[in-house]
């Protein structure tokens, strides 16, 4: 998809995209037996359904010859895509569909008090969901991913949902919520068994060139959870701009989800076996 379209997507403020029902959530069923779940949480001014179709547009670059989107590669999975509530913007005067209100996502520190009553919100919402999907498959077995806002949003879920550790998260052209730096959210102590919610692995893409989130707030990002002790494998692209690098950003979401599968089909697991090469600190 071209840069200046995918900058648009974002932060354009059409009708269709206002007027999305916040209750919606875009669910595609596995193609064989379940054996987990992505839920994945669309960026500020976007909706389910929009960002479902064009995170899957995304390719990989393996295997050749064969379906290489997260789609194709991973039939036994169900993706959950639900919608952000539409909220009053204090910064543009406009409704838009946002997690939380914010005034700045080039400096996400401004105004932290716009951002909580939204984000508490947005977290009550998502607990909802991620108990309706822990009737089909156990927590370990979920994925939760978001892109820009909605990772923002999953690492304040991610401290909401107490000791229960998570298969992943995946957060991509993302930042730290200021709100979460003074807000009580529940603490995700580790537990005896090593199970808590901050044993859950963490993999952080961002491209150099994003001109929408700048890649200093994904490096705070990597370096807050770092400090809380979190596992984070973070990743850097060249260019990309705000959205997942091709092919090598998914091919990295692609081997970070088979790596943390417990029933892993051999072709995929072949395809992506290579080693881990972190390419920052």
């Amino acid at each position: 998809m071209n840069e200046q379209k995918k900058t648009l997507r974002i932060f354009n403020t059409s009708s269709r995209t206002s007027k999305m029902a916040s209750d919606i959530t875009y669910t595609i069923g596995p193609k064989a037996a379940h054996t987990q779940t992505v839920i994945f949480l669309h960026g500020r001014d976007s909706n389910c359904r929009e960002f479902a179709d064009e995170i899957f547009e995304s390719e990989a670059s393996e295997p050749a010859h064969q379906p290489r989107t997260l789609l194709g590669l991973f039939p036994g999975i169900r993706w959950v895509f639900p919608s952000a509530p539409t909220l009053q913007s204090e910064r543009f005067g406009t409704d838009m569909s946002q997690w939380f209100d914010m005034w700045s996502v080039e400096n996400p520190g401004e105004r932290p008090e716009l951002q909580h009553p939204g984000l508490h919100q947005s977290v009550e919402k998502i607990l909802g969901v991620i108990k309706e999907e822990e009737v089909l498959v156990p927590r370990e077995r979920i994925f939760l991913a978001g892109i820009s806002q909605g990772f923002a949003t999953a690492i304040a879920v991610l401290f909401a949902v107490g000791p229960k550790k998570f298969a992943g998260l995946i957060g991509l052209c993302s930042w730290m919520p200021a709100a979460l730096r003074t807000d009580d959210f529940q603490s995700s102590e580790d537990t005896l068994d090593g199970k808590s919610s901050r044993s859950t692995p963490v993999f952080l893409g961002h491209s150099i060139d994003d001109e929408i989130v700048p890649i200093k707030n994904g490096r705070d990002l990597r370096d807050t959870l770092k400090s809380l002790r979190f596992q984070v494998e973070w990743r850097e692209y060249e260019d990309g701009g705000h959205w997942v690098n091709e092919p090598q950003g998914v091919d990295d979401i692609a081997r970070f989800i088979n790596g943390r599968m417990l029933d892993k089909p051999s072709e995929i697991a072949s395809a992506f076996s290579y080693a881990d090469n972190s390419n920052s600190p």
